[in-house]
């Protein structure tokens, strides 16, 4: 988290287009939730950081958004990703792989599919959310 003397430092221009860049990014990630083969994390991750560099006020509601903000917790606490939405982007990456193998020209095709694998297999890596003790 920025502190508020470090974002004084920052010229107001800086300010706002990471502003703007933190609000298109948060926006991709919404639109990633509906689009198969748009990822809505990264997209989250990247409105948080650019947030942290332009406003206070707008990153602190995304940490205590419902939905948003475990997902950013969990990330900056230690790089952690949440079971459900690992299974959840791999189950969009591999639907949204099969449409555009679908869709696409035969040299194409696979494209979508080796990007995906490439992803899922780094998004495998990661370290998943403990569950809490019950």
């Amino acid at each position: 988290m920025t502190t508020a003397a470090d974002l004084r430092a920052r010229a107001h221009w800086q300010r706002v287009l990471w502003g703007a860049g933190g609000a298109a990014a948060l926006l991709a990630g919404i639109v990633g939730i509906f689009v198969p083969l748009l990822p809505t994390a990264p997209f989250v991750l990247l409105a948080a950081w650019c947030f942290s560099r332009s406003s206070q006020r707008c990153e602190r509601w995304l940490l205590a958004h419902r939905r948003f903000g475990p997902l950013v917790r969990d990330w900056r606490q230690a790089r952690f990703v949440p079971l459900r939405a690992k299974q959840w982007a791999w189950g969009m990456m591999a639907a949204g792989a099969l449409w555009a193998g679908w869709l696409l020209p035969v040299p194409w095709a696979w494209l979508p599919a080796l990007c995906c694998l490439a992803v899922g297999a780094w998004l495998y890596r990661l370290p998943t959310r403990p569950s809490p003790p019950m």
